[in-house]
């Protein structure tokens, strides 16, 4: 893919940004931050959150102006910022707006589904003069999600309950892009039909039995292995819960790249069911 395909690279608010060969670059998205330096761009990036931890251990050298919601702006105006980054589900939107009357160019990311990534990277490179690395990682993107596409059409549908948090039971709605990213490889994340884009799910809720299996993220909760073993033993299910890395599922940008190949490694791996599941073409009936 060439950056001329994308001739005027928009943010998420479908806002242009120009080019700039020099930016001193604040990040408050984690993933952005990571993918920031895979673009080589690691000595623009004057500012990051709290919660911005890769890659070790060249981001210790990047100041910290807060978390991804409670940005400090009086630190982060410090920095003396040409570009801010955020992202729609991780910043709150006063903050962003309150950023913005300091700072002009806040590039705004808010990628749905794994193929987005492609559009982010893109953009990047177009702001940040780094097109050869733009396409480069477009390709590794679209070369990983032919190959976990592959996986998934090689196997039945699996439904899962992918838990991303304890006290109360939480999970994901398929309008995520943790959900986006399981499907890649023919896990589809249930309940199917959710008000909430992250539902709760009671102790005595039948979906405890009827999904083929239950994953146990590791953030935002710190799932471990004993959450796994105890969660197995108080349900009835179909197989053993088993934890998944949620940097890999929910982070975006270069790591979504890892994070295909890692999920595919994860479904070629995970246990057998105990009975058949659905096959590829057959509907669930919901």
């Amino acid at each position: 893919m060439s950056s001329s395909l994308l001739q005027r690279p928009l943010d998420a608010l479908g806002r242009y940004h120009a080019p700039h060969a020099n930016p001193r670059i604040a990040s408050l998205v984690p993933s952005i931050t990571e993918t920031l330096f895979s673009f080589g761009l690691g000595r623009h990036v004057v500012a990051r959150t709290g919660f911005c931890i890769h890659p070790e251990p060249a981001i210790r050298d990047v100041p910290k102006v807060g978390g991804t919601k409670d940005v400090n702006l009086a630190k982060l105006i410090a920095t003396e910022p040409t570009h801010v980054i955020v992202n729609i589900d991780e910043n709150e939107r006063p903050m962003v707006e309150k950023i913005a009357r300091s700072i002009p160019n806040v590039i705004v990311t808010h990628p749905i589904v794994p193929e987005d990534n492609i559009a982010l990277f893109q953009l990047l490179g177009h702001v940040f003069a780094r097109p050869r690395e733009a396409d480069a990682l477009s390709q590794s993107l679209l070369a990983a999600l032919r190959d976990a596409r592959s996986v998934g059409q090689s196997a039945p549908i699996e439904s899962v309950l992918y838990l991303i948090w304890k006290n109360p039971w939480m999970t994901v709605s398929r309008d995520t892009y943790i959900s986006a990213m399981l499907a890649t490889v023919g896990w589809r994340t249930e309940p199917v039909q959710t008000e909430r884009r992250y539902p709760e799910i009671h102790e005595n809720d039948p979906i405890w039995g009827s999904v083929d299996r239950v994953l146990l993220s590791t953030e935002p909760f710190s799932f471990d292995d004993e959450h796994a073993q105890l969660l197995s033993k108080a349900h009835h299910l179909r197989t053993p819960a088993q934890l998944i890395d949620g940097e890999m599922t929910s982070w975006y940008g270069t790591r979504a790249i890892q994070g295909l190949r890692y999920l595919m490694a994860l479904r070629s791996n995970a246990p057998q069911l105990s009975r058949p599941a659905l096959a590829l073409n057959e509907p669930r009936g919901h």
